[in-house]
């Protein structure tokens, strides 16, 4: 058979008269051309095939850094699909590729032809699997921009929560310098060394989303530290400055509880048991609350030399609730006593006080009106009947009359008055 092709192509070499053998070489050399032409254009479109899936892998990887789970999971299917068809087109490629030698010394036409016709196919499914790639990249583009600004702000998050982090242990470092322990900001600190790990691995594993949560919690919680240890000396300096000035304030109550006794002993002399039997407690409260003051105290300096500056507060805020209590129960007895003195001396000076408030009371529920309104009539009524009774009570009571009784109804009836100014003026 071979002859036979063989001689036929001779005889039509001939045939050709005058070309001798040149016409058939001519005719062969130009369709291994043809076929080295298709070969060289399909390896071309092989290769642009190669990129665009390459770029398209990349938008994919970019987009599941992102995006949720669901929408990750469907990109993921529809890439795989065309990768499949690509993978099966890139087969053929190289098929035909395979198939034919085109480098052979003695290449038949009809091979030639064949490979051309193979390959130009080849290329043909090749260039269609990269458009189906590139639509599909077209698609995908507004979730890649989206991703890409996201992961835009990554580099920048983790940079600054490790910034944060190198603040943090210096500030620390710092107070450890200055002789403090800070126990508890090395804990906290130390916690972040995971989360540091996690952000070193980067959003390509933990995602954008999760690393940008992170860096962020990263940051706060290593700020918090920086600024707790850089407030460190100041709150030992103010926590000092407290405990000496309780201590001053012990003293201080110590001093002034010596003026209780004469003055209560003046009381029980001068007025009636009802002026002054709520405070008979008071001689044995004053130097219990200084022993448990000092006790507290001491509480405090230990908790601050150890540094847990939590307790030392607490302790200290205990001092600071046992003086207030002691030291008004000390000015309480004092100002009795004045009280008393005062309205002893002059009692028409308190009831001056009150009939002034009553009176003023009276003429703002009467402004602008014919008669009073019933809500602000009768509580001034009944003050004004409270006050009478107690100046009446007063005016009965003898040689030791009930002066803190009557100092307190008229303290009342002042009290009333005033309610009833502010209920007027609120409902202007």
């Amino acid at each position: 058979m071979r002859r036979t092709e063989l001689e036929r192509e001779r005889g039509v070499r001939v045939a050709g008269g005058g070309g001798g053998r040149g016409g058939w070489w001519r005719r062969s050399d130009n369709l291994r051309a043809d076929a080295k032409a298709a070969r060289d254009a399909a390896q071309e479109a092989f290769y642009e095939l190669d990129s665009t899936q390459r770029e398209v892998q990349l938008a994919v990887e970019t987009v599941r850094a992102v995006e949720d789970e669901q929408t990750v999971r469907r990109t993921r299917a529809d890439f795989q699909q065309i990768s499949a068809r690509v993978d099966e087109v890139t087969v053929g490629y190289l098929a035909a590729l395979d198939a034919h030698d085109l480098e052979a010394e003695e290449l038949e036409s009809s091979t030639a032809a064949r490979a051309r016709q193979q390959l130009e196919q080849a290329q043909r499914q090749l260039d269609a699997a990269r458009g189906e790639l590139t639509g599909f990249l077209g698609r995908l583009q507004p979730l890649v921009d989206r991703a890409e600004a996201q992961l835009m702000k990554v580099t920048p998050a983790v940079e600054q929560a490790k910034r944060s982090l190198l603040g943090a242990t210096t500030a620390l470092e710092s107070v450890r310098d200055a002789g403090m322990r800070a126990d508890d900001l090395a804990a906290r600190l130390a916690e972040l060394a995971p989360e540091l790990t996690r952000l070193n691995e980067g959003a390509g594993r933990h995602g954008v989303q999760d690393t940008l949560r992170r860096a962020e919690d990263v940051r706060r919680r290593a700020d918090a530290v920086r600024d707790e240890a850089g407030q460190l000396p100041e709150q030992a300096r103010e926590i000092d400055r407290r405990v000496g000035s309780l201590r001053t304030r012990i003293q201080a109550l110590e001093t002034r509880s010596a003026t209780v006794e004469p003055a209560l002993s003046e009381l029980r002399r001068r007025y009636a048991v009802a002026c002054w039997q709520d405070l008979q407690h008071v001689p044995a409260q004053i130097p219990e609350a200084v022993r448990t003051a000092q006790a507290k105290l001491a509480e405090a300096v230990r908790a601050r030399d150890e540094q847990r500056w939590p307790d030392a507060t607490a302790a200290i805020g205990t001092v600071r609730a046992l003086l207030d209590t002691a030291e008004g129960s000390v000015a309480a007895v004092t100002d009795r006593l004045r009280q008393l003195t005062e309205v002893e001396h002059d009692p028409q000076r308190e009831i001056d006080r009150a009939r002034f408030a009553l009176r003023d009371a009276q003429r703002l529920a009467m402004s602008g009106r014919q008669t009073p309104d019933p809500r602000h009539a009768a509580p001034l009524d009944a003050a004004v009947g409270r006050l009478d009774r107690a100046v009446a009570q007063l005016e009965e009571a003898g040689r030791h009359p009930d002066y803190w009784h009557f100092l307190t109804e008229l303290e009342g009836v002042r009290r009333t008055a005033a309610e009833v100014v502010a209920m007027i003026r609120g409902s202007h």
